[in-house]
């Protein structure tokens, strides 16, 4: 009938190809009415038997259907994979993009909305929320931490774990002996 089909790009099919398939199906459909539309030429010639000429068309008519039901079954699952990948797609670009602000906003909203309705709030606003305040606060403590490492470092390596024997010691007094 026509060109073979080009091979899919992505996990599905691309847009060219489902196109060809298509056009490859109504090509299909055509060829098919043309031999129904000779059987029925055939069938006013009255050479041949009438009720035979009848079951061919039917059987004609049984292979065109048979063909376009697998042709939508299998395409509808081509269409599924791909809705199923936009969604996957959209769902993930738009949490990659979401701002935690917005979020903020958007519940500050419906809180506003539920207060003008006179319910009780679900959640706790806090006013004048910052969302880099968390974010100085634990960069301050990391700071605040290697800092306080770095001086227990120092001063473990500026004295001795073991003095070295000079040869004085202290009496329980407080009084030294040589």
């Amino acid at each position: 009938m026509g060109k073979p089909i080009p091979e899919g790009t992505r996990k599905g099919w691309s847009a060219p190809v489902k196109l060809a398939l298509f056009q490859e199906l109504v090509e299909l459909n055509q060829a098919f009415d043309r031999v129904l539309q000779g059987l029925e030429r055939m069938e006013r010639v009255r050479l041949f038997q009438h009720d035979i000429v009848r079951y061919a068309r039917a059987e004609v008519e049984s292979a065109r259907v048979d063909a376009n039901r697998e042709f939508f079954d299998k395409f509808d699952q081509i269409v599924e994979r791909d809705a199923r990948w936009a969604y996957q797609f959209q769902r993930d670009y738009d949490r990659k993009s979401e701002d935690v602000e917005d979020l903020y906003l958007e519940i500050k909203e419906r809180e506003e909305g539920r207060k003008k309705k006179g319910l009780p709030p679900r959640l706790a606003i806090l006013p004048n929320w910052v969302r880099h305040d968390e974010e100085q606060y634990d960069e301050e403590r990391a700071r605040k931490r290697k800092r306080r490492t770095t001086q227990k470092k120092r001063r473990r390596h500026s004295r001795p774990l073991n003095p070295p024997p000079t040869g004085v010691a202290s009496t329980p007094d407080g009084e030294l002996e040589r």
